[in-house]
């Protein structure tokens, strides 16, 4: 049987949430944990299970965000045999598997419309049936739900089903992010600083105070989960120094992918715009008033941009298009675009562009 986990923590925030699943608990009813990623949705959970009337039975976590749509569905509610390519046998789903506990369903909100629609049967009725199955089978299970989505938002939307959110949100606990739990940070940096210091076989020197000032002022995107990898980090960098010194933070221990010879995304390789007389080219902008029609502007700046480069390259399409940091096809695009690809001769310029019609206008 799974151990319940402490949580650690003494802001009103991380407290006032403690104490709502603990009073939710004892009611057997299925729930909503809402929380940016790295808040301990998890945690809660546990905690919710082992002190509920169901913390003799199983508790079985599924992250649904891991699984494709039809492995989630054979993961859940299991498969007979020969249901898909690769069902050599039947496979009992996690849903009899949690029978008569808890199933905490991670990243709720990834789940398929299929899925979705079975779990609303099993939350409702405590009835699915398996994957290539025929018989309806029956489970006792409490389904405790969690996501880092604003499910409302996503019925609003149409990604999540308003009637599987009716039957989960029997009531919800939003956790608070780590940013608002300032006084909480140092005793989690403790907690998980000892526990590298133990690893180590050393002793644990605590961090020092400039250290937990700096901790305490970053904002902490990833939570309580980026605050355990960076608090061990440093704490096995400086007991590794220097085991006997209070522990001293250190800006690349935030961002371990911090060098100078880090590899950077290959963009593609964007040509040069070459100097030359259409740089020097400056449109009158027409009065903003009522009736400017944005589009022809538009097309009418263009047309004088492509006018210019040709008659700065002497009609040369290719000199052109280089003007203007276009290949050549996208210049011969733009002349198609605007009726422009009927030149007789190099240099020819048409009439003035006042007077001269723009095709698809």
């Amino acid at each position: 049987m799974i151990e319940p986990v402490s949580p650690i923590g003494e802001s009103p925030e991380w407290l006032e949430a403690l104490e709502k699943a603990s009073f939710i608990a004892p009611l057997d009813r299925s729930i909503l944990i809402i929380g940016e990623r790295g808040t301990g949705k998890e945690l809660i959970g546990e905690r919710v299970h082992f002190l509920s009337k169901r913390w003799n039975g199983p508790f079985i976590k599924v992250n649904c965000a891991a699984l494709s749509d039809e492995l989630l569905d054979s993961e859940l509610f299991g498969h007979e045999q020969g249901a898909f390519t690769g069902a050599s046998s039947r496979r009992i789903g996690r849903f009899e598997q949690a029978d008569g506990g808890t199933i905490f369903l991670d990243e709720i909100a990834t789940a398929s419309d299929r899925v979705q629609e079975k779990l609303l049967r099993v939350v409702e009725y405590g009835e699915f049936q398996r994957l290539g199955g025929e018989h309806v089978l029956k489970c006792d299970v409490r389904v405790t739900a969690a996501t880092n989505i604003d499910l409302p938002a996503a019925v609003e939307t149409g990604k999540f089903r308003a009637d599987l959110l009716d039957r989960l949100a029997f009531d919800v606990i939003t956790l608070p992010p780590l940013r608002v739990r300032i006084e909480d940070i140092s005793l989690l940096a403790d907690h998980f600083g000892s526990q590298m210091a133990r690893e180590m076989g050393l002793p644990f020197t605590g961090f020092s105070p400039s250290a937990i000032l700096q901790l305490e002022a970053h904002d902490w995107p990833g939570n309580v989960r980026e605050l355990k990898n960076v608090a061990e980090r440093i704490t096995h960098r400086s007991l590794h120094m220097d085991p006997e010194s209070y522990i001293e933070f250190s800006e690349d221990a935030i961002d371990p992918f911090s060098s100078p010879f880090r590899p950077q995304a290959r963009q593609a390789a964007v040509k040069p715009v070459q100097s030359g007389p259409v740089h020097d080219l400056r449109l009158d902008v027409p009065p903003v008033e009522d009736g400017l029609d944005f589009e022809t502007e538009i097309r009418l700046y263009e047309v004088r941009l492509v006018e210019a480069a040709l008659k700065a390259s002497e009609g040369h399409q290719g000199k052109a298009a280089d003007y203007l940091g276009l290949t050549y096809h996208q210049f011969r695009g733009l002349l198609r675009k605007h009726g422009m690809d009927n030149k007789k001769k190099r240099g020819e310029v048409d009439e003035p562009l006042d007077r001269q019609p723009i095709r698809g206008m």
